[in-house]
């Protein structure tokens, strides 16, 4: 009986979290044998995500092993780091330049990543905290089509899903250039003996680097996480998880192109070499969950974050203070609490069915500390340039529908989000208490067509939104809280053949407002209106059981819209972008992918004057896996090319110069790297 009302939980709206299902799933190995749980063979079109199917074999066959590969598992996603491996990616995704999450939406088992009016930049989401051996799936959609996705979520959203239980004990090193150094412990708590009603385990890992800068990183991180979960009985069902994480790190900062050119620092050097920070996090959930009946259900979920960033940078090095030079400090100290209920009810019609699910929450961060300072070397404060406390409150609700009828799904919905904002400027004499409310409600409607087992058409409509940091919103007195997104997709996914499925997809994005702070230098800067448009392109294919060929594809046009065409541009957003790669998983234990990622040049400045350079990278990991013991080599940039990994065009004044220059600066990307790992299970 009870299994009869756990294969219930699959249904849900199209695009709404089925974290319900997830958690009541049966538990899977992870033992990352060659054996495929997924093939593409199994795979229908009308699978109610089939997303999600495919990213499910995408992981078996080419599975994460880096932080940073966490985000790039995304179709179409594209990351950047420049500062040191510890400071949170910049994300790009359909023509936008999400800076670090300002327009993406990121979730880790339902607890919110990003941190809004962050000190360094709005929407900031630092996913070091998760660990990748622990990973079960990703879920992701693009664009603003899904009603239990609210604030940043315009170019898309993406959650990702730990394991409940894990088979093993499992004990992973891995050393490499650079100094590098990694250690990973997975530990089942409870044995398997009542797997599936009763589980706990407990995960571990430490980090340490140097890097390829002459400057060393002295990069240090380490992360736990715990989880518990439990069905009391046949009817409710309780998890509770734990995480936390702390690191550490020197950083090379952006360097412009001239000191390279002119020999005054090298590829790998730095103009100032004292910046880098540290930063922790630790996040509590609690879940419960109550099957009322075979076509009812809800869910409470319940969590608190505490958070800590510490971050030195120096953008312009003697363009303000040609003594002391530029570096700022950057704090942010803040508790998070959070709660979402969500409640399901099936409908079983004569001849359609429908679901409905609703929703409700609240959000609040608490922010203790924000600051912006002046500093020298780290250990001088010159001048606080920004300086407060804030309260920033979130209520949402949503509603929405799935009716499923013959060869059609139609799913109206929608939301509606009220913030309430609260800032303490301690610098000036705005005064504690003053508060700017804002409201946004977002439908959304989307229609799927089943045309046959081989192809399903798909419209998806909606409106989404990003907020605004808490010093713009005061400092305007309410005037851009909360910005929206109107957009489309048009898409088919097909499957020609029992091994290859294709998605084709045309889309459209409008945006009321780019951000407008800029938390580097504490002032705000309207960017306008702006619209995109573009198309996406996903192949998988599996032509044998062992053999896995997967491609992404992206084209984004994206402008200004009350710009003249000539300074039009939108900087930094990509334009053409590629990833994939090839899999193969042999019976014998043997398996290797090779992965490559694409990035057209792409404009640096509103004019296109200056241009952020493209590149090709190839990465390439080895694996031999027996039942109890696997090896790994891994090499990042396999053919060792030179390319820029985070790029902006700023201006900047070095030691000694008469004049400020405008040009790029820029992060460079990894060279070839070479690591080594082995782990045992037991």
């Amino acid at each position: 009986m009870m299994h009869k009302k756990l294969a219930l939980l699959g249904a849900g709206l199209v695009g709404c979290s089925v974290a319900f299902a997830q958690q009541a799933a049966p538990p899977e190995d992870t033992s990352h044998t060659w054996v495929m749980t997924t093939p593409l063979t199994q795979i229908v079109v009308n699978a109610p995500r089939i997303e999600k199917e495919i990213m499910h074999v995408d992981l078996k066959m080419t599975p994460v092993n880096t932080a940073q590969d966490l985000l790039r598992k995304v179709p179409g996603l594209f990351i950047a780091q420049h500062a040191g491996g510890g400071k949170a990616e910049q994300i790009f995704l359909r023509g936008f330049d999400c800076d670090h999450g300002t327009d993406i939406n990121v979730s880790a088992d339902g607890i919110p990543v990003n941190i809004v009016s962050h000190a360094h930049g709005q929407g900031y989401a630092d996913l070091h905290f998760l660990i990748p051996e622990t990973i079960e799936g990703i879920d992701f959609g693009k664009g603003a089509y899904y009603a239990d996705k609210g604030d940043l979520n315009t170019a898309g959203y993406v959650n990702f899903s730990t394991y409940n239980h894990i088979s093993n004990n499992m004990v992973k090193l891995e050393g490499g250039a650079f100094n590098t150094m990694r250690a990973v412990g997975m530990f089942n708590l409870l044995g398997n003996e009542d797997a599936g009603k009763r589980n706990a385990y407990i995960a571990t890992e430490y980090n340490y680097t140097n890097g390829p800068f002459d400057v060393r990183q002295n990069f240090n991180r380490v992360n736990v996480l715990a989880k518990y979960n439990q069905w009391l009985n046949e009817k409710d069902y309780i998890g509770i998880q734990f995480s936390t994480f702390t690191s550490g790190w020197n950083a090379s900062g952006q360097i412009p192109e001239r000191a390279v050119k002119d020999g005054i620092i090298s590829r790998w050097g730095s103009i100032d070499p004292t910046e880098g920070g540290n930063t922790s996090r630790s996040n509590v959930a609690l879940t419960y969950k109550r099957l009322i009946n075979e076509t009812e259900d809800w869910q409470s979920f319940f969590y608190y974050s505490r958070y800590k960033f510490n971050l030195y940078s120096d953008f312009t090095f003697f363009l303000h203070d040609p003594v002391y030079g530029d570096e700022i400090q950057q704090k942010d100290d803040r508790s998070i609490y959070g709660f979402d209920h969500t409640y399901t009810k099936r409908f079983n019609l004569p001849h359609s069915n429908i679901t409905w699910q609703s929703g409700a929450g609240i959000r609040l961060d608490d922010i203790h500390n924000l600051e912006l300072n002046h500093v020298y070397q780290r250990d001088s404060l010159l001048n606080r340039e920004a300086y407060g406390t804030a309260m920033e409150t979130n209520l949402q609700a949503y509603t929405g529908i799935e009716w499923r009828k013959g060869k059609w799904m139609i799913n109206p919905a929608v939301r509606i989000d009220h913030f309430i904002f609260n800032y303490h400027d301690k610098l000036q004499s705005i005064p504690a208490g003053q508060d700017q409310e804002g409201t946004r409600v977002s439908p959304k409607l989307n229609f799927v067509y089943t045309a046959s087992a081989v192809a399903q058409w798909y419209l998806k409509t909606g409106m989404g939104f990003h907020s605004n940091d808490v010093r713009v919103v005061m400092q305007q007195q309410g005037k851009d809280i909360l910005p929206y997104s109107v957009g489309g997709d048009l898409g088919v996914i097909l499957k020609p053949a029992k091994n290859l499925i294709i998605q084709p997809a045309l889309w459209y994005l409008y945006l009321q407002q780019e951000f407008v702070y800029v938390g580097d230098e504490a002032v705000v800067e309207p960017s306008g209106k702006t619209k995109r448009m573009g198309a996406d392109l996903s192949i998988r294919y599996q032509p044998l059981s062992w053999l896995y060929v997967d491609a992404d594809i992206n084209y984004a046009h994206g402008r200004f819209v009350d710009e003249p065409k000539a300074t039009a541009y939108i900087p930094l957003a990509p334009v053409l972008t590629s990833t994939g790669g090839i899999a193969v998983k042999l019976p014998i234990g043997f398996s290797a992918n090779l992965r490559y990622r694409y990035m057209k040049e792409r404009p640096a400045i509103e004019d296109n004057s200056v241009t952020a350079k493209g590149y090709f990278v190839n990465d390439l990991a080895l694996a031999y896996t027996q039942k109890r013991w696997e090896f790994t080599v891994q090499a990042q940039n396999l053919f060792n090319v030179n390319w820029n990994e985070a790029q902006f065009e700023t201006t900047t004044r070095l030691r000694n110069e008469q004049a400020p220059v405008s040009e790029l600066c820029f992060t460079p990307g990894m060279p070839f790297y070479l690591k080594a790992g082995v782990a045992v299970k037991f």
